[in-house]
């Protein structure tokens, strides 16, 4: 199995470290913090570095065609505008007060996808699309919405819930938004940790944020196998974004949370983001439309 070696770029410390998204037109880095309520930019050519902070958790972010910038904060989707800090409610999720947004990206078609996250035992959670300001749920039953990649041709999905160990794939309609015949292409094997945020590269290979597991692993989606392992020094891997000019750098995001203070002394980098030069490319991130 190939093994490729990350450098810790920012020594952040994250609580929970979510959502990375290389934007090609700033040329930056923006990811979240969901526990700390902070929205970060970093930019690598000279090293600047800016957040927003919001009321409410963060969780996602997702650049629009317009220069705006939807985001998932806990009740629901808003729209952001990354200069001003100013924030718009687009529209509230229907859930439990318990339960909150997690993991989300845009589709092909430009809508935006996210997921909540309920608890172990009621998994009530729904996967929601924003489509033209109207949202609506695609999935129910959900315990911890998480990882969502599509293929460049656009005609799978693939889709993780923490608390199951499987990575989903399901057909995908790109004009309606609809998507069917749900299967399981991924099982987590013991010991490996559980599946978290995860990227797609060029390929059509996917690479996975192992939480609990100290590693992002790229992984077959045709065969279930495992091809590759980028080791990280941090038990709570979250996810990863391809970036850089050329589209060849991983970005890595990670967790200070689920830890205790002797398991966190033994992780100084815990909430860190990561990098690593890899030998295959990432595809553009997806852009909000409407």
């Amino acid at each position: 199995m190939k093994k490729y070696k990350a450098e810790c770029l920012l020594e952040e410390r994250n609580e929970l470290g979510e959502g990375p998204v290389w934007d090609e037109r700033l040329q930056e880095l923006i990811w979240v913090d969901i526990e700390g309520r902070k929205l970060h930019r970093y930019r690598p050519s000279d090293g600047r570095k800016l957040q927003v902070q919001t009321e409410k958790r963060i969780s996602a972010a997702v650049p629009a065609e317009d220069g705006t910038w939807l985001i998932a904060l806990a009740d629901g989707f808003y729209r952001l505008n990354l200069e001003t800090g100013n924030m718009t409610l687009i529209a509230h999720t229907e859930e439990e007060a318990a339960n909150r947004l997690n993991d989300g990206k845009c589709d092909p078609a430009g809508r935006f996808w996210a997921g909540t996250m309920s608890s172990w035992r009621n998994r009530n959670g729904h996967l929601y699309v924003l489509e033209d300001g109207k949202l609506s749920k695609r999935l129910g039953e959900i315990g911890c919405s998480n990882g969502l990649a599509w293929t460049a041709d656009g005609t799978v999905m693939y889709y993780i819930d923490t608390f199951e160990n499987y990575v989903y794939a399901f057909e995908y309609d790109a004009a309606s938004g609809q998507i069917a015949n749900r299967r399981i292409v991924i099982r987590f094997p013991e010991g490996e940790g559980s599946p978290d945020g995860m990227s797609i590269d060029s390929e059509g290979m996917l690479w996975i944020g192992h939480w609990g597991g100290w590693q992002i692993g790229r992984w077959n989606p045709l065969t279930g196998e495992k091809l590759a392992t980028i080791p990280i020094p941090v038990q709570n891997v979250t996810s990863c974004a391809f970036g850089g000019e050329n589209m060849d750098e991983l970005y890595i995001t990670t967790a200070r949370i689920g830890n205790d203070e002797e398991q966190l002394n033994k992780q100084p980098l815990a909430g860190a983001v990561f990098r690593v030069k890899l030998d295959v490319k990432g595809l553009p991130v997806q852009r909000a439309r409407g």
